[in-house]
């Protein structure tokens, strides 16, 4: 009877509504890659210091988290008819649509006094807009399935669709933005803004679409319980998930190394100083996208046997394995030598390492999101409420809070160098300074979120055998 209830729990959710779900995640990361560069158009719209936009973005990263729990409430305790994630995910976008029209168009043909005055509005409108439609990415997938075989499909569509997006927009910035506008001026990311907006619109619409017949009570945890949350309860569920307390500590340790390594200037100056050829980060990312697909398949179907903790170790070792591997190659190689016009042992050796470096930070990043749901699923067996909004949102602030470092992290050591007034462009002089900074915060700092993360999946205690007896658990408490 109970394998039974398990199989027609996990059939409710149809294959392209797993696979559509995580396009919501997929439209917000396009967002967040244009907004990478946001500290380009600032600096030469508005003649701002690097060092004072990376620290005023510092600072509205920890306001960025501060919103998370406000929202979490929010998404906790709305019920509309047309559903509890869906209205979210719709206010988000149109308010960063919004803001991004202000901060990209109006402000930079503003007086010089008003333009800085105007972006904090509009950026302030953009952390809004932005918590609000990522929160349903980690909340809403709770109400699609609970099934731990098809969770991992959901992880694998939302793997897949980042990966090229992040392949993708590297192309378009080096390939065609930078060369259109000869650098990233304020015509380019005016350009960039646009498109983004456009393409994240269309996989905000499929989302949604997904979402459409299960954004609905019956898949709003324990059906029978229908008392409304109080602000002790929140009290108690961030005291007492212990799952989520560790998760948060591995999930935001490997988010701030993430950030730093994929900071816009550590990549122009690992691609466009260091090796030489800025063009070769858009050509890598074309050439990683086949051995991801496979790398990220592989992850995905471990997944479905082992579950997410035991999928986000391992690849987590493989990070580190081949992080360390590209430490020795650029520092007793010859990194100028990598080109594909010669296709000699730095040039194998970097192209190896570089695609299964990639696929699985890939895959131990992705693991994160499926896990919370995990850690709402714990709490709803647990204590009986269904909270995902600030479930999600309390891990978005923590790792918000982490996160907001990485700005500065990268900032200061690039002043120091002699970065001041202006960030490091493709061409730009090699020194020791530009190398050592390079590897420091490409390999150096994620190696020290990969340790913590390691120590804090130790203590999470819900592993592949544990989330299959909260499913049946979950499964019993729909059929009472």
């Amino acid at each position: 009877m109970k394998e039974t209830t398990m199989k027609k729990t996990a059939k409710e959710a149809k294959l392209w509504q797993l696979i559509l779900f995580p396009m919501n995640d997929i439209a917000t990361n396009i967002i967040m890659m244009l907004m990478v560069f946001v500290s380009y158009l600032y600096t030469g719209a508005i003649g701002s210091s690097v060092v004072f936009i990376s620290s005023f973005l510092t600072g509205m990263r920890a306001f960025d988290a501060i919103t998370d729990p406000i929202i979490g409430v929010i998404i906790d305790r709305t019920n509309m008819k047309i559903g509890k994630f869906r209205p979210m995910i719709l206010c988000g976008y149109v308010l960063i649509a919004i803001s991004l029209l202000g901060m990209y168009f109006v402000a930079p043909g503003m007086p010089e006094a008003a333009r800085m005055p105007l972006f904090v509005v509009m950026y302030l409108i953009y952390i809004i807009g932005y918590t609000f439609q990522t929160a349903c990415t980690k909340a809403g997938q709770t109400c699609i399935t609970n099934d731990q075989e098809k969770r991992p499909i959901v992880t694998r569509a939302d793997a897949i669709g980042n990966l090229f997006v992040f392949a993708l927009i590297p192309i378009y910035t080096s390939n065609y933005i930078a060369p259109k506008y000869g650098g990233f001026t304020v015509q380019a990311m005016q350009e960039f803004c646009i498109t983004a907006l456009l393409v994240a619109g269309v996989f905000t619409c499929m989302s949604l679409a997904a979402l459409w017949s299960r954004d609905i009570p019956e898949n709003w945890g324990d059906p029978s319980n229908t008392e409304k949350l109080k602000l002790k309860d929140y009290l108690n569920i961030i005291k007492g998930n212990r799952p989520l307390q560790m998760l948060i500590a591995s999930a935001a340790s490997d988010k701030l190394a993430m950030q730093c390594a994929g900071n816009s200037s550590i990549t122009i100056m690992i691609f466009g100083i260091i090796i030489g050829n800025y063009a070769l980060n858009g050509t890598m990312s074309v050439l990683t996208i086949l051995p991801n697909l496979v790398i990220i398949s592989l992850g995905t179907e471990y997944a479905k046997r082992h579950g997410s903790k035991k999928t986000m170790q391992v690849f987590t070792v493989g990070c580190m394995i081949t992080y360390g591997a590209l430490l020795i190659l650029f520092c007793l190689g010859t990194p100028t030598e990598i080109s594909f016009s010669s296709l000699n042992f730095m040039t194998i050796a970097f192209v190896v390492l570089y695609c299964v470096a990639m696929g699985c930070r890939n895959v131990s990043s992705s693991m994160a999101i499926p896990m919370i749901a995990d850690c709402t699923d714990y709490e709803t067996c647990k204590s009986g409420f269904y909270a995902p909004g600030i479930i999600g949102t309390i891990f978005s602030f923590v790792d918000k809070l982490v996160s907001s470092l990485a700005t500065s992290i990268v900032g200061f050591p690039l002043a120091v160098i002699g970065y001041t007034s202006a960030l490091p462009q493709p061409g730009d002089s090699m020194s020791s300074g530009i190398f050592a900074v390079a590897m420091i915060t490409f390999i150096g700092i994620p190696y020290i979120g990969w340790i913590i993360n390691l120590i804090a999946l130790h203590f999470y205690e819900l592993d592949g055998e544990k989330m299959k007896e909260i499913q049946l658990k979950l499964s019993e408490m729909k059929e009472k």
